[in-house]
């Protein structure tokens, strides 16, 4: 049997399916394309002298790696000449890049976290990259940041890669959850699951268990629950599972069940999280509800908020529908959602 290439599935969902315009086709190929570039680079590791820091800070304040940099590079020059993007942002950028003036400029924005978990990069510890496209409102103005404050339910596709054993690209335009894995010898990307699927229900969840004195009482009060196991009020046991890498964390999910939480933290109260909305949760969320999944904040659901800023925060609940919808009662029952 012939096997599917990215390109042929992405024909498919242009031309029978009718999800995608030929524009948005080729816009998620040069992604794909810039994400085996990253995959290489993140491959030669110490070979290439691509481990260790860049010297400087992003505009969240965190020390850049140089993979960091790496990848913000490649996703910006794959992407910024193909005329099918009027702007871009990334979690490494400031402000938004505007299409030079020099080249077409089409109907999309994206949206991406370039290297996210790169505090692994260093430990040979899965990292990935997220992204997210959005159309450009039609409302007669020139891109700018406000152009990109749209709620996570607007997007038209979004997906990661994982840079692991092997290279994996998961992806969703609308019409559920595939994932394709990188054929290196062949350079293409190969359909290997359709419709990826989180059961309701699981018994294993995803959380930095070093921070739980500071997490609001539904969270404490939930996991106390998880870790009671078999004696407790759940009456079974749990497995805590944790990369500290958000794209194998939820890729794990997508791909057996389990509920990945960043919860509110009280050492930073006046910050509602520490995941960036625009470039990581609603990306995520997008594809664990494509999934069955669900997603929130703790008291609304993600693709439902409305953001005020390209670098906003949130607390991010998100996986198996269940245990997602119990732990944002929890919280609701202490505090209405606002």
């Amino acid at each position: 049997m012939p096997r599917t290439t990215l390109t042929q599935f992405l024909v498919e969902q242009e031309r029978a399916a009718q999800a995608i315009t030929p524009e948005l086709r080729l816009l998620i190929e040069v992604v794909a394309r810039a994400c085996k570039a990253i995959a290489v680079n993140v491959g030669k590791g110490a070979l290439a002298g691509v481990l260790g820091e860049a010297g400087g800070d992003n505009v969240q304040g965190e020390a850049q790696k140089k993979l960091d940099v790496i990848s913000n590079e490649i996703l910006m020059q794959a992407n910024e000449w193909g005329g099918h993007l009027a702007a871009m942002a990334s979690e490494e950028m400031e402000t938004i890049h505007e299409t030079p003036n020099r080249y077409p400029k089409g109907e999309y924005l994206l949206l991406f976290d370039p290297l996210d978990g790169s505090s692994n990069i260093d430990v040979n510890v899965s990292v990935g990259t997220i992204f997210s496209v959005l159309r450009k409102p039609d409302d007669g103005h020139a891109v700018s940041e406000a152009s990109f404050l749209q709620p996570g339910g607007a997007q038209v596709a979004a997906g990661y890669a994982v840079y692991g054993p092997s290279t994996v690209l998961v992806l969703t335009v609308g019409t559920g959850v595939h994932c394709f894995t990188l054929d290196r010898e062949m350079g293409s990307w190969v359909l290997t699951q359709s419709n990826l699927t989180i059961p309701a229900d699981t018994r294993e969840f995803a959380i930095n268990m070093s921070n739980f004195r500071h997490w609001a009482p539904p969270v404490r009060r939930y996991v106390d629950e998880l870790l009671a196991g078999r004696d407790g009020p759940r009456g079974r046991d749990f497995n805590m599972r944790w990369v500290a890498s958000m794209v194998a964390d939820v890729h794990r999910i997508l791909t057996r069940g389990g509920i990945f939480m960043y919860p509110w933290d009280a050492r930073e109260p006046d910050k509602p999280g520490k995941l960036r909305l625009m470039y990581e949760a609603n990306p995520m969320a997008f594809l664990v509800e494509q999934a069955g999944g669900a997603a929130t904040n703790g008291h609304t659901r993600i693709l439902e908020l409305m953001p005020t800023k390209l670098h906003e925060r949130v607390a991010v609940i998100l996986g198996s529908r269940n245990e997602v919808e119990r732990v944002t009662g929890y919280h609701n029952e202490v505090a209405p959602a606002p």
